[in-house]
């Protein structure tokens, strides 16, 4: 009986050391937990910028983010762990995956929250953090994304704002994996360690530094620093637009205006109306008014057509496949009207990706700078400072 007894002693002293052994091991194991939150229907954006509880807690200020989360991409190394990244060589960067809701914040906004929260003229890293694996990126999910990316990063460059030349990469997005439990949210569950380390590492400082009042305004999206904010973006309620019937468009519009805008044409070159207007001003659709193209975009491309940079906002217009030529085309028209305005035509400057928006003047009409405070695109002015 003794010996029995001594046995099950034994044997429970076994069972409770090895369940706490077991549970301290769990606590001190990279642990991760799955993304249970139904995010399918949102928008997904994705930014390296250094320490991700940085990124991390930034981005849920923002009205229409429903979910950022914390992690790694960039790198080949599958399922990688906290302690490889930051000890650097495994290729990937500390990243954030943010979820929003478009109608309520959109990409060039978070674009805009990314840029005034860290130094994208830093290429050896974030503040106190250093080492490619917290460097800047930008990680874009369809082309459109892309588009944006690389004009507001240009309009930044083009500002002088930062006084250096912005590093920050544009790439395609990949394999996203998501960090270990403890860093999810860290800056909620230890908000004294967070912010000890957020003041020391200088992030507060250099956006304070060169930012000032306007990161807040950005934060609260009352401000857009290189994109047109969502508030000023042109719809059909706001325009009061009906798209008039055909034979009331070929009433309203010129021969050549209608046979474009509504047939897909395309006017002879050197012999439009806007294919050397050098005044400052922005181009709208001849329908609708809608904003279009600015001048400060506009160059001369010596073709005889007007060719522009870029559009004020690339959600101003809309892209198709053409195929008219038998080679493919990209077809741009407006988005509210449906005008048909041009194609997109690679032969433009090198340092634009040699991407040229080659338009038809028939298809749109220009309004002065100087006559801005008299119409409704007052608040284009912006576009000039």
């Amino acid at each position: 009986m003794k010996y029995l007894i001594t046995v099950i002693v034994v044997i429970t002293l076994v069972a409770i050391t090895a369940y706490f052994w077991h549970q301290n091991r769990k606590s001190n194991t990279n642990e991760r937990t799955a993304v249970t939150k139904d995010l399918a229907e949102y928008s997904v954006a994705t930014f390296a910028g250094g320490c991700f509880w940085c990124v991390e807690s930034d981005f849920e200020k923002v009205d229409g983010v429903v979910e950022v989360i914390s992690g790694y991409t960039g790198g080949d190394t599958k399922n990688p762990t906290y302690n490889e990244v930051s000890g650097g060589g495994t290729g990937h960067r500390e990243a954030a995956q943010i979820y929003y809701d478009p109608s309520i914040v959109s990409y060039a906004q978070l674009l805009d929250v990314f840029w005034t929260h860290v130094n994208p003229t830093d290429s050896g890293g974030q503040f106190a953090d250093r080492g490619v694996q917290y460097s800047t990126a930008i990680y874009y999910h369809d082309e459109d994304q892309k588009n944006t990316a690389e004009a507001s990063k240009k309009a930044l460059n083009d500002s002088g704002r930062l006084g250096a030349v912005i590093v920050t990469e544009i790439l395609p997005a990949g394999e996203f994996y998501i960090a270990e439990d403890y860093h999810q949210d860290y800056h909620t569950k230890n908000p004294v360690r967070y912010g000890y380390y957020r003041e020391g590492s200088g992030r507060n400082t250099y956006i304070t530094d060169t930012w000032g009042d306007d990161a807040i305004k950005v934060l609260n999206k009352s401000l857009c620093i290189t994109s047109v904010c969502e508030s000023q973006r042109p719809s059909v309620s706001t325009l009061g637009f009906v798209k008039p019937t055909d034979s009331e468009l070929k009433e309203l519009l010129t021969p050549i205006q209608y046979k474009i805008t509504q047939r897909d044409g395309t006017e002879r070159p050197f012999d439009n109306e806007y294919w050397d207007n050098h005044r400052e001003g922005i181009y709208v659709d001849i329908v609708s008014g809608e904003p279009l193209f600015s001048s400060t975009d506009k160059f001369d491309s010596g073709t005889g057509w007007p060719s522009f940079l870029k559009p004020i906002d690339y959600d101003f217009v809309t892209e198709h496949n053409d195929y008219k030529l038998i080679v493919k085309r990209i077809e741009i028209r407006s988005k509210i009207a449906d005008s048909h305005l041009g194609h997109i035509i690679m032969d433009g400057p090198e340092s634009n990706d040699f991407i040229r928006y080659c338009m038809n003047s028939a298809s749109m009409r220009f309004v002065a700078r100087e006559d801005f405070a008299s119409t409704e695109y007052e608040q284009y002015e912006s576009l000039f400072k």
